[in-house]
């Protein structure tokens, strides 16, 4: 593979000085800033090998770059070792326009693709660009000419999520959207992430590994909406449905045409998520006012149905947890009386069965993200994913960190549970404990209505800070309905992020200690805001699981956090305990729920 990168960087700087380009920017994201984008769009990945979800790329003439945040630092440098590619450590998703051309350093023309870099980020490179004596250039990308074999297109079928999940109509929601844009003062909206499209006309797909979603535009208008889509992907009932809701469909590739033949309209555009493309189609023929995307928070604000899914979800989610702890723990035993060669339990394998669990469950329908099955020091690299390569058997001894979630059609799970496969260290009894302590703070505040996930993120750091220890992802981030397990813009989180906590909104929790080298943790639950009293609001657990206590240094926690972890393991037990009809499950969750 490092070979076939080197092939494909010597390529790419032939392309570059013959179209006079003196650097090529490489971003993550797709025309519609998804944060996992379909095959087609993996520019990055191909010309870098990096497969992370974050990060950006760039190559000059004489140097090439690799930017990514501290989840994919050690998990970057694996897989760019022996290509052309430096890692170049960022505190943020990404590299800022000022770090990319300070490190390019040379004037010339630098090229970017106006359909995969948002409004905001080009607007950014250009003024930064001018200073520096540089251009700009947005009409030319390579892949066209030099991806050989590069993934179509998906052309997967839509499907209609039912209302009983949805809860609101989308002839409803697209009525709130135009109320939401006549207030911004403008006419019409054009919708280009791919979630908040799925979510407008309860629609949903298969374009996106885990993500429930499919590839097109929408524009809503006072007295049409049009859906931009490949047409194949439209059932007969599909149709139907659209024409019901008011709702034209218009091939894919046409939307820049239609924007540039409808004129003199006022278009509201979010500059952080629509594409530099989309723009330069409006932009001679009508006004652009900028404006985030009322869709963002709108679904954000789970309705009843929603709750409804989303409870049932982890229900199922607890089962198919609790079965796979039990096999883990009975496997575990029995790997102790086998010799090292002989041992089967892997990260993938294990990987594999918990998966199998959930697929039993009802309304089960994919995982909602790359389980991330992180053994020993893989634990300590926060994105960590197992491959063939790096696949490592378990051993009766130390953490287990896994990351995992699943997509039934009516919600979306994330959990992660931090597991002792035996004896541990002193270390790692002690930073399990910690992120433990901190999980907790966080899951007992109570908090004005319309505070910020800035606001509440020290409650997750402050027991760790005081042993000068900290993690770089953030403490928390929405979950959708049956759709992207990453969903904004509320988070937890150190940097400033104002978007207001409000009733009705989902957020994890799920702090981590990271040791290179030695171990991880994280414990994670997904929660819903809820109203505590008025104006007040507090964070009830949706997640339902065990959470291991082995690991836990007593004399470490406070009397209210031991109170917390017996309360929700009350829940738990509660809640899962008439589901399980095998007497050992039923039997293991008892004995891993008993108070403290």
């Amino acid at each position: 593979m490092n070979d076939i990168i080197t092939s494909r960087v010597e390529s790419l700087r032939h392309w570059m000085r013959k179209n006079g380009l003196a650097a090529y920017i490489f971003p993550s994201t797709d025309p519609h800033s998804g944060e996992y984008v379909p095959d087609h769009w993996k520019a990055r990945e191909w010309i870098s090998g990096f497969n992370g979800s974050a990060g950006i790329a760039a190559v000059t003439l004489t140097r090439a770059a690799l930017w990514t945040d501290s989840r994919y630092w050690l998990a970057a440098e694996e897989q760019t070792a022996g290509t052309p590619f430096e890692v170049i450590r960022c505190s943020r998703n990404t590299a800022t326009p000022e770090e990319l051309l300070a490190w390019i350093d040379k004037p010339g023309v630098v090229g970017l693709d106006a359909w995969t870099n948002t409004v905001q980020r080009v607007e950014a490179f250009q003024q930064v660009a001018a200073a520096k004596g540089m251009t700009i250039r947005t009409d030319i990308e390579p892949t066209a000419e030099l991806w050989d074999e590069r993934p179509p297109l998906p052309e997967s079928p839509i499907e209609i999520q039912p209302l009983e999940y949805a809860g609101e109509t989308a002839t409803s929601k697209i009525g709130r959207i135009l109320e939401a844009v006549k207030a911004q003062g403008a006419d019409a909206a054009i919708i280009t992430q791919l979630d908040d499209i799925a979510w407008t006309l309860n629609l949903r797909g298969t374009d996106v590994h885990c993500t429930p979603v499919f590839v097109a535009y929408l524009i809503i208008q006072p007295t049409a909406a049009t859906l931009y889509v490949n047409p194949a992907k439209l059932t007969t009932e599909v149709q139907q449905y659209l024409s019901e809701c008011h709702v034209q469909p218009s091939p894919y590739q046409a939307i820049t045409h239609d924007l540039h033949e409808n004129g003199h309209l006022r278009y509201l555009i979010d500059p952080e998520t629509t594409n530099f493309a989309i723009i330069n189609a409006i932009a001679e023929t009508s006004t652009i006012i900028e404006a985030e995307c009322p869709v963002a928070q709108m679904k954000t604000m789970k309705n009843a149905a929603e709750i409804a899914g989303l409870r049932h979800a982890m229900l199922k989610d607890g089962v198919a947890m609790v079965k796979f702890l039990r096999w883990l723990e009975e496997e575990i035993m029995d790997e102790r009386l086998k010799i090292r060669d002989e041992r089967s339990l892997t990260e993938i394998s294990i990987d594999r069965k918990l998966t199998s669990l959930r697929a039993e469950q009802p309304g089960f329908r994919d995982i909602s993200f790359d389980t991330i099955a992180g053994y020993g020091p893989h634990a300590a690299i926060v994105h960590y994913e197992a491959t063939p390569e790096t696949d490592v058997p378990l051993e009766p001894h130390g953490l287990l960190l896994l990351d995992s979630g699943a997509q039934y059609t009516d919600g979306t799970t994330d959990i992660t549970r931090t597991i002792a496969l035996g004896p541990l260290t002193d270390d790692e009894r002690c930073d399990y404990t910690l992120v433990l302590k901190g999980h907790i703070r966080l899951a007992m505040a109570v908090f004005p209505d319309g505070s910020s996930g800035t606001q509440l993120d020290v409650l997750a750091r402050y027991a760790m800070w005081q042993e000068h220890k900290n993690y770089g992802h953030g403490t928390g981030h929405g979950v959708g309905s049956y759709l992207s397990v990453h969903e904004g813009p509320h988070q937890f989180r150190m940097n400033w992020m104002p978007a207001p906590l409000r009733a009705g909104m989902t957020i994890t929790i799920e702090p981590g200690i990271y040791i290179a080298g030695s171990h991880g943790c994280r414990t994670e639950n997904t929660m819903l805001i809820v109203e505590d009293a008025p104006n007040w609001l507090r964070l009830e657990p949706l997640t339902l699981c065990p959470i291991d206590t082995t690991p836990i240094i007593r004399e470490m926690m406070a009397a209210d956090e031991l109170d917390y972890i017996n309360m929700y393991h009350a829940r738990v037990r509660e809640a899962l305990l008439p589901l399980l009809d095998d007497e050992a499950d039923r039997a293991w969750l008892i004995a891993h729920t008993v108070a403290l």
